[in-house]
């Protein structure tokens, strides 16, 4: 009962229970913070085309591409306890008549880290040695420098893209407050979606909807919001207004435009 392996014991189960406790302290702390994100959604280039689901596919398919524009404030979603957020925007639309479902399909994605968590980036030191050679004496789209040299940061880094900083941006900072600011023009999408049908062109109905997953140092992992809970709201706006996918474009649809 006094021995050394006993008394190692219940201190490691001591120690053990305070950091469960700790960490579920840290982890309520998270229900103090405020989550009032918000995001706007423009379908800026809507397209249906033809291709093959692989290389030795016989059988075509209709892929929607959509291009879009994104300008989003998820600045209120990072707290002291958010390791990075995972952001992605889906197009959605409802099924055939008769069915009582909604088809959704992610066409981009992004993962924001806190500043803090940026060495958890998945950028090696090779990677950013040649970003940073490739941006010396150019003027480089502060989006661009955002999505690829920081993804964290949605001001440019006067180191990297060659500007100088602005007294905004030095506020941003002192206040640290920065992160999750997202603005993207004319932004092609990652992926292009299709039906298991493999048709989808000349559907009514699609919208443009934004989304996000919050991955804390300690707790659960959050999604956005469908109503408000205590302090968190669900995103304002942050769902487009509904478009169509145009028809396939033919071959004598595209001669008689040439002519």
């Amino acid at each position: 009962m006094h021995s050394s392996f006993t008394r190692i014991q219940n201190v490691f189960g001591f120690f053990t229970t305070v950091a469960c406790v700790l960490a579920g302290f840290i982890a309520a702390t998270d229900l103090l913070a405020a989550r009032n994100p918000s995001g706007t959604l423009i379908p800026t280039n809507i397209q249906v085309v033809k291709g093959r689901p692989h290389y030795y596919s016989s059988k075509k398919e209709e892929y929607a591409i959509i291009k879009f524009s994104l300008d989003a404030d998820l600045s209120s979603l990072f707290t002291w306890n958010t390791k990075q957020l995972f952001v992605y925007v889906t197009a959605d639309w409802p099924s055939a008549e008769g069915q009582n479902a909604t088809n959704s399909a992610v066409i981009w994605d992004s993962i924001i880290t806190n500043p803090s968590a940026d060495h958890l980036r998945n950028i090696g030191p090779i990677a950013m040695k040649k970003l940073k050679r490739s941006a010396e004496g150019k003027t480089i789209d502060p989006s661009r420098c955002v999505l690829f040299f920081f993804p964290s940061l949605a001001i440019p880094d006067n180191d990297l893209c060659g500007q100088e900083e602005t007294k905004v941006a030095k506020q941003r900072k002192a206040n640290s407050r920065y992160s999750g600011l997202l603005k993207l023009n004319n932004q092609r999408p990652k992926y292009q979606i299709t039906h298991p049908s493999g048709k989808i062109a000349s559907v009514n109905d699609v919208t443009l909807k934004l989304h996000y997953n919050v991955q804390p140092w300690v707790g659960l992992l959050t999604w956005n919001m469908d109503k408000v809970i205590g302090r968190w709201f669900p995103i304002e706006k942050g769902v487009s207004e509904k478009f169509e996918f145009p028809a396939v474009k033919t071959k004598d649809a595209k001669k008689a435009k040439k002519a």
